[in-house]
């Protein structure tokens, strides 16, 4: 007993030591092409005959929950989840099969998904029935696949970009910075979108390399094959795919990812997406009026979604959930506890989407609502469906494409709107442009003083004075808090208008100038400028951002 409790120790002082190596993830360098080259998962572990011995029916004496966590080959090969690497499980099956004395190796980690898939080929391919390359590759592209996804989750990636040409690159938009990661062969990326494509739960019924295509991957679904599941990382609610045909090259995948709150019921607190007590406030007043019209505007990425997802939430809680909120989304992008959320479906082409979605929204209009969420506003149809709903008493919330919170209202002129209820402040309540700024590591910033006699120096002198130059920071080397980039995820800033009839009037007569003069010097208005030039301030964000989204600091805004 002795000499078997020593053994137990000995494999699992191994196994905690190997869990500090790096992760393998099947790839290896390969330094004449330049590239990192795909070594088939399933060629590497079964060549030569080698036998997967904790197979299903095996002489092991396993149950089935052990057996998702670890697998055992003929040559040693010893396979475990990195997720269950100190599992008791674990431990008593390496016990075992040092006892046995059957031959075993140091464990490699990887994935649930691994070793979900290597079971589903061995089944399959294992004396009985030969598994045709075209299937083996299908499943390492699927694991391939959860495995960007697994590491995009990891770093709270907003977008993988996948292009495929000569070679495929693989990219990741971390804190809205484009970050190339890995580089393959051409005939990888190939495979790779069409299996993505295959993978998808919402999408055409055929893949077409020439057109542009949109789709959808939910959760977990069943990895094709086998009885396992393709498992989405448990943070990762769905993800919005949209394939493209490229020039140069022969497609364009784009990920987005849509990530699950930490908070199962939802998260209702605004401030955690950056929003400062100025704004919170004036997204309470446009929360207690029962109707008009409020429109979120900003570029692909900037946040409007999660922060209308947020403020409904709220707007449910302060109404101790008494309210009819339904919502008309293309998708639904992320839960809304007590909401009626209702998907536009059956939709393929453009004219088709825009069909869809105006009939989903009259539908909602004839839903009894209190409260209406239009996921996006795109088309003039849309758009009359919405003044329509404010019109017969209802709240409604909205996107818009448009580039500051003044250009909504020239964007929906232009749309088609009528200016008669543009210019109606009991329709038209709220405005609100927003972006995401990168936040500075609060663990290395530098103070701007370092970059003493640079251009953006003395421009923030010539903005700020002294007071700027004691208070203000920039990025710093990197420290191990924030992954050595200097930078620790976004937040929110947000430029909001309660409009006054007088506003609208001066928007709508194309006096843009006048009117944001009167919205900051009457309406106590404040610019997406001065907002950000707050944080910056405040240590948050560095002038960088400011000037990246803002323009020069020391230039003012020409309308």
């Amino acid at each position: 007993m002795a000499e078997e409790k020593q053994e137990e120790n000995k494999v699992a002082e191994q196994t905690q030591t190997e869990a500090k190596k790096p992760e393998s993830n099947f790839e290896e360098d390969d330094s004449n092409a330049g590239q990192t080259k795909k070594v088939n998962l399933f060629d590497q572990l079964f060549a030569n005959n080698n036998k997967l011995l904790t197979v299903n029916g095996s002489d092991f004496a396993i149950t089935n929950e052990t057996r998702r966590m670890l697998a055992l080959f003929s040559d040693g090969t010893y396979l475990v989840s990195k997720d269950n690497r100190f599992d008791g499980a674990v431990y008593n099956f390496e016990a075992n099969v040092k006892r046995r004395k059957i031959p075993i190796k140091a464990p490699r980690y990887v994935t649930l998904n691994e070793i979900a898939a290597i079971y589903a080929y061995a089944e399959r391919g294992a004396g009985t029935v030969d598994v045709s390359a075209e299937e083996a590759e299908d499943m390492q592209m699927q694991i391939d696949f959860i495995n960007i996804i697994q590491r995009a989750s990891q770093k709270k990636v907003s977008d993988v970009h996948i292009i495929v040409g000569s070679s495929s690159t693989v990219l990741f938009r971390e804190n809205g910075i484009m970050v190339k990661q890995n580089e393959y062969g051409g005939e990888w990326g190939e495979a790779f979108v069409r299996s993505v494509f295959a993978s998808a739960d919402i999408s055409d019924s055929n893949y077409s390399q020439n057109e542009f295509q949109g789709a959808q991957k939910l959760g977990s679904t069943p990895l094709r094959g086998s009885k396992g599941k393709l498992m989405l990382p448990h943070n990762v609610l769905a993800i919005r795919l949209q394939f493209n045909p490229i020039a140069f090259g022969s497609q364009y995948l784009v990920m987005r990812l849509l990530y699950a709150d930490d908070n199962p019921e939802g998260s209702s607190d605004l401030r955690s997406l950056g929003l400062g007590k100025y704004e919170e406030d004036l997204f309470y007043k446009m929360r207690s009026m029962a109707v008009g019209l409020n429109v979120v505007a900003g570029p692909t990425g900037s946040g409007k979604s999660t922060t209308l997802q947020r403020n409904m939430i709220k707007l449910l809680q302060e109404k101790n959930y008494q309210i009819n909120l339904l919502t008309v989304e293309d998708p639904p992008e992320y839960p809304i506890p007590g909401a009626r959320q209702m998907p536009v479906t059956n939709a393929n082409t453009e004219e088709e989407k825009n069909e869809q979605f105006t009939k989903a929204l009259s539908a909602a209009l004839r839903s009894d609502p209190d409260v209406i969420l239009v996921g996006e506003t795109r088309s003039l149809s849309t758009a009359e469906l919405t003044f329509k709903g404010a019109l017969s008493g209802h709240g409604v919330w909205t996107t818009l494409h448009a580039n500051s919170a003044p250009a909504i209202v020239t964007r929906l002129r232009d749309m088609g709107i009528q200016p008669y209820l543009l210019n109606d402040p009991e329709l038209v309540k709220g405005l609100v442009s927003q972006r995401l700024f990168r936040k500075l590591c609060p663990n290395c910033r530098q103070s701007i003083k370092t970059k003493e006699g640079s251009p953006e120096f003395e421009r923030l002198r010539n903005a700020l004075g002294d007071y700027g130059i004691e208070n203000v920071y920039v990025s710093g080397p990197g420290c191990k808090a924030c992954g050595y980039k200097g930078f620790k995820g976004r937040m929110a800033v947000d430029e909001i208008i309660l409009p006054d009839s007088r506003f609208l009037r001066l928007m709508i007569d194309n006096e843009t100038a006048k009117a944001i003069d009167y919205w900051v010097s009457e309406l106590n208005g404040r610019p997406l400028k001065d907002a950000a030039i707050e944080r910056m301030i405040k240590g948050q964000i560095d002038m960088d951002e400011v000037e990246r989204w803002c323009g020069l600091i020391d230039q003012r805004p020409v309308y």
